[in-house]
């Protein structure tokens, strides 16, 4: 057993991964799968039919109260006021300083009972953070230990998941909603949400109850994947990934998530991201296709014309479903327009990328 998996949590799902030969390595303090049969395959298994992913390392909290969703309003850029029960919403917590705490999904379980999905690694400072602007009759928990959370993605999650839900009509479920739904006798909740951009659900269920779920799936032909693809499937989508995309550095407005900032309630840093809005960003979150053979990697300087350093990848890959390098950066306004050529630089040299929207495939 090598030193990381001795050091780092480990998913109800470990066993598992470990019989289907999968590579495990250190991510956001748990062991877990980047790959099985390789990136590119399970890349396709899931753009083409379907594919499995463990992402219980993500954090659950629960908010319950009569003043529940008034402290989600304040901390949270969306309007959860829209939301109702089998309801989900994309949202994010700005920090105070014009950044992001996290992106995280919200879940209207009913008027007063939420749950919030955050990321892996920001769980600690998520958890701190919503306690310190905590000013309501709102008992927040943390369950994150007690969930596992498995992703069916692809066209073809229903055909695959079906088989095993108690409840018939699954592929008839609107994006971004939830219900609960018995599987092999036990109750979980289902959602119709995912990272990947190609369709599918996401499994909220107990510990015990993974392993069997996982087996069945597995039996039933579906590819397991690992953090690999799921990394090139949500690029392709144009997804943000904390820590690349978006940061405590980085505002809403300028990462392109206007959408999910709506300034019909009062909540952290409003004033500041409306007066952003108004006058415009200093710099945009971009998608860049790379015109010539090169794979930009985060980090990478975007230049102009003549040279200039205008921007930074912060996330970028060979697609495998386009075959051609993409990007997603922070590039000055003024170079932003789309369609417009900017250069990459890969060492040596500067590779000509046409500017785009993040998002490089139509969304499913």
């Amino acid at each position: 057993m090598n030193e990381s998996s001795v050091q780092n949590k480990k998913t109800a799902l470990h066993e598992n991964h470990l019989k289907s030969g999968a590579k495990m390595v250190p991510f956001a303090g748990f062991d877990m799968p980047v790959s099985y049969t390789g990136v590119v395959q399970e890349h396709h298994a899931v753009r083409n039919s379907c594919g499995m992913f463990d992402v219980s390392h993500m954090g659950e909290f629960r908010i319950k109260g009569s003043e529940a969703l008034d402290l989600i309003q304040w901390i949270t850029s969306n309007d959860a006021n829209k939301l109702h029960s089998g309801k989900v919403q994309y949202s994010c917590m700005p920090n105070g300083n014009g950044g992001i705490v996290d992106d995280l999904l919200i879940y209207c379980i009913s008027a007063t009972e939420f749950m919030l999905v955050v990321n892996a690694s920001n769980r600690e400072k998520d958890w701190n953070w919503i306690a310190s602007q905590n000013q309501w009759d709102a008992e927040v928990t943390d369950e994150s230990e007690e969930w596992s959370l498995i992703a069916v993605q692809g066209p073809k999650a229903a055909q695959y998941l079906q088989p095993i839900v108690k409840e018939s009509g699954i592929n008839q479920m609107s994006y971004y909603t939830f219900q609960e739904v018995s599987i092999q006798g036990k109750k979980v909740l289902l959602s119709a949400t995912g990272y990947t951009g190609a369709g599918g659900f996401e499994i909220y269920l107990p510990n015990d109850q993974a392993h069997g779920v996982w087996e069945s799936l597995l039996d039933a032909g579906v590819e397991p994947c690992g953090l690999g693809a799921r990394d090139t499937l949500r690029m392709e989508a144009g997804f943000c990934l904390y820590g690349n995309d978006i940061d405590d550095n980085t505002s809403p407005i300028a990462a392109g998530l206007g959408w999910i900032t709506k300034f019909t309630h009062a909540f952290v840093d409003c004033d500041r991201f409306e007066k952003e809005k108004a006058e415009g960003s200093e710099q945009l979150l971009r998608g860049l296709v790379l015109e010539e053979r090169g794979i930009p990697r985060q980090g990478y300087d975007i230049e102009s014309a003549t040279g200039e350093i205008i921007g930074r990848i912060t996330s970028g890959t060979q697609s495998p479903t386009l075959g051609q390098g993409i990007a997603m950066g922070y590039i000055l306004s003024n170079f932003a327009d789309l369609q417009e050529t900017v250069w990459v630089r890969i060492r040596k040299k500067a590779v000509p990328a046409r500017v785009v929207r993040p998002g490089f495939l139509p969304k499913v």
